[in-house]
């Protein structure tokens, strides 16, 4: 057998047991700052008004109004019953748009990162936070807008052909609500606005 040598351990010299734990905190604390500064950037939304139902996906396209403003409250675009597809517009639009519900109205910061970064566009100055009122009007999936489309076609070709009155015996009508077609893609607001 061996035999293990053994030390003594020194007794905790009073108020010490303070200070390690102090510094203990101390660790913590400047880990836990490091550990947040490198979190992502993230897009704040708030409700004003509750929608309801579900929420639109990346892959959709919704039916908005919305303001865009600067930090210094400045507005940079505004456009009422907007079609836009989530997957053509800024990051942070479409972080913000998926946490929304049909007939809510919401504030929304975006963190220059996710939205134009360092560059400047339009009135956007580089490196600048955005800040938008948005009220969902409505989405649909690219799917469903495809297919009204392809309906909307064939009734101008009936038409054309002296096949019968407008919108006879077509569900649907319009691509979107509100009459807002999107041929081949979604119709997207001035460059300044949250198009990529």
């Amino acid at each position: 057998m061996t035999e293990i040598t053994r030390v003594p351990l020194q007794p905790i010299a009073k108020g010490s047991l303070g200070k390690i734990w102090l510094g203990v905190v101390a660790v913590a604390l400047a880990a836990g700052g490091v550990a947040y500064a490198a979190l992502p950037p993230q897009v704040h939304v708030k409700t004003l008004t509750a929608g309801s139902g579900e929420s639109p996906t990346v892959a959709d396209v919704v039916l908005i109004n919305y303001k865009g403003t600067l930090p210094d409250g400045k507005v940079f675009d505004q456009a009422q019953q907007v079609p836009m597809a989530l997957n053509e517009v800024i990051p942070g639009f479409s972080k913000a748009l998926v946490k929304m519900q049909r007939g809510g109205k919401y504030d929304v910061e975006i963190p220059a990162k996710l939205a134009y970064g360092d560059k400047a566009v339009g009135q956007i100055p580089a490196n600048t936070d955005l800040n938008f009122q948005i009220e969902l009007l409505d989405f649909k999936s690219r799917a469903e807008i495809e297919q009204q489309q392809r309906m909307m076609q064939q009734l101008q070709q009936m038409q054309m052909q002296g096949g019968g009155a407008p919108g006879a015996g077509v569900p649907g009508g319009a691509a979107i609500p509100g009459g807002a077609a999107i041929p081949g893609g979604a119709a997207m607001p001035g460059a300044e606005g949250p198009a990529r």
